[in-house]
C-alpha cells in the first residue's frame, strides 16, 4: 500500500508517532511530508497552501491512503488539490484545539478551530489518543455550534462521533528498560517532572506543591524538559527554592538521551502538573521505565492510571487558574509525595499495553481497513 503521511506541526510527539509508524508497518510505501513546529498561527492556517502549491506533484502521485495529523488543513488541500479528494483519509488527533487552556494567547482565535473541525469533516476516519481527546473535541464542536447565529447544520458532533476511533501513540521498545535499584528511604526519594517548560504544563501548581512539602523529607527533584525563549517565571524561582531546601537535582533540558533514559531509570516518582495532558507520553515514558507516577484526578490520566495514583484535582479542565484551585490542588500533589516519602512507594502500574508491540496490529488493522 502507498501511503502519504502528513505532519504539518512536527512536535516531538508527532515525530515520535510518525517515525513508528513507518518503522512498525515497514511493509507499506511511506512517503512523509512535515512542516516544523514553529509560528503557531500561521502553520495552522497556511500548510495547506505550502503544501497545496509547492507539493502538488507529490499529492497528484497515485496514493492509497492519506494519514494526516489533526493540525492539516485537509479541507483546504482537497479543495486546491481535487486529485486527492477520494484517496481514503485518516485523521489523527494528537490534541485538538478546544481543551487548551483559555489563557493561551495562541489559541485564542476561532480560526484553529475551524481548521480542525474543517479537516475531520472531510476525513474519513478520525483516531485519538485518548477518549478525554475524543470527548473534549466533540463538546467543543458541540459548544462552539451552538454560539453561531445562524445557518447551523444539525448533527454535526454525532456525524463526527460515528467515524471516530481511540488509538494511544505507542511507546517505543527502548522506554521499555530494567530500572536501575531504587533509591534506599534513607537516601531520599527522586522525584522527577519532565514536562514541556510552558505555562500549560502547570508550573505554578508544581511551585506551590514543592513549597507545600515538609522541609524535613529527603528529596532530590529532578526538573527536565524542552525550553523556549521565554519560559515561565516559576521555574526560577523554583530552582531557588530546591537550592535552598538542599533538593536540586537535574534541572534544564537534557539533550543525550542515553542521558535521560538514566535518569528515567533513577527516579522513584514522575510528576505531573499539567493543566491539560491529551496522552501525557513524558509520564508514560517514565512509567515504563518504573517509575511512579503521582497525576490530577483529571485530563487523560483518568482513563490511563487507577485512582491510587492520582491526586485531588479542583479545577477539572485546567481553563481556569484560580489561586485557591492552585493551592488546594498542590496541597494534595504534596500530600501523596510525602506520604510515599515517609511511609514508601507503591509498586508502579504497568503500561506495556501502550508499546508496539501491543498496539501496532491495531494501527496495522486500521489501515487495512
Amino acid at each position: 500500500m502507498k501511503i502519504l503521511l502528513l505532519s504539518a506541526y512536527d512536535a516531538e510527539s508527532h515525530k515520535r508517532w510518525r517515525t513508528g509508524l513507518v518503522n512498525n508497518l515497514s511493509e507499506h510505501e511511506w512517503v512523509t511530508l512535515t512542516l516544523p513546529p514553529r509560528y503557531f498561527a500561521w502553520r495552522i492556517r497556511g500548510n495547506g497552501l505550502s503544501w497545496g502549491v509547492s507539493q502538488r506533484d507529490t499529492f497528484c502521485q497515485p496514493w492509497d491512503l492519506i494519514v494526516a495529523t489533526s493540525m492539516v488543513d485537509l479541507a483546504t488541500l482537497k479543495g486546491l488539490v481535487p486529485e486527492i479528494a477520494r484517496v481514503p483519509t485518516v485523521l489523527y488527533f494528537h490534541e485538538n484545539q478546544f481543551a487548551y487552556p483559555s489563557t493561551r494567547r495562541q489559541f485564542s482565535s476561532l480560526e484553529p478551530q475551524m481548521v480542525t473541525l474543517y479537516a475531520a469533516l472531510a476525513a474519513d476516519v478520525l483516531v485519538f489518543n485518548s477518549d478525554y481527546n475524543r470527548n473534549t473535541f466533540l463538546e467543543g464542536v458541540e459548544e462552539l455550534l451552538a454560539k453561531m447565529p445562524d445557518a447551523v447544520p444539525q448533527g454535526v458532533a454525532g456525524k463526527l462521533n460515528r467515524k471516530a476511533n481511540t488509538l494511544a501513540v505507542p511507546l517505543e521498545a527502548s522506554a521499555f528498560t530494567a530500572r536501575e535499584q531504587r533509591q534506599e528511604r534513607g537516601q531520599g526519594l527522586h522525584i522527577l517532572w519532565n514536562h514541556r517548560w510552558e505555562y500549560d504544563k502547570g508550573p505554578a501548581r508544581l511551585l506551590e506543591a514543592i513549597c507545600a512539602m515538609p522541609e524535613s523529607l529527603k528529596l532530590t527533584c529532578h526538573v527536565v524538559g524542552q525550553q523556549f525563549r521565554q519560559r515561565p517565571l516559576e521555574f526560577e524561582k523554583l530552582r531557588e527554592l530546591l537550592i535552598v531546601r538542599g533538593w536540586l537535582g537535574q534541572f534544564g533540558y537534557i539533550e543525550d538521551a542515553q542521558v535521560y533514559r538514566q535518569l528515567l531509570r533513577s527516579s522513584d516518582v514522575v510528576l505531573s502538573t499539567a493543566l491539560h495532558d491529551f496522552q501525557g507520553l513524558s509520564v508514560l515514558e517514565a512509567v515504563a521505565a518504573g517509575c511512579v507516577p503521582v497525576v490530577p484526578n483529571r485530563l487523560a490520566y483518568q482513563e490511563l492510571f487507577a485512582d491510587r495514583y492520582r491526586y485531588l484535582s479542583c479545577s477539572g479542565d485546567g481553563s481556569a487558574e484560580p489561586a485557591e484551585a492552585t493551592l488546594s490542588e498542590s496541597a494534595a500533589c504534596a500530600a501523596m509525595i510525602t506520604q510515599y516519602a515517609q511511609h514508601g512507594l507503591p509498586i508502579a502500574p504497568s503500561v506495556s499495553n501502550l508499546s508496539w508491540s501491543s498496539l501496532g496490529p491495531l494501527y496495522r488493522q486500521l489501515i487495512q481497513q
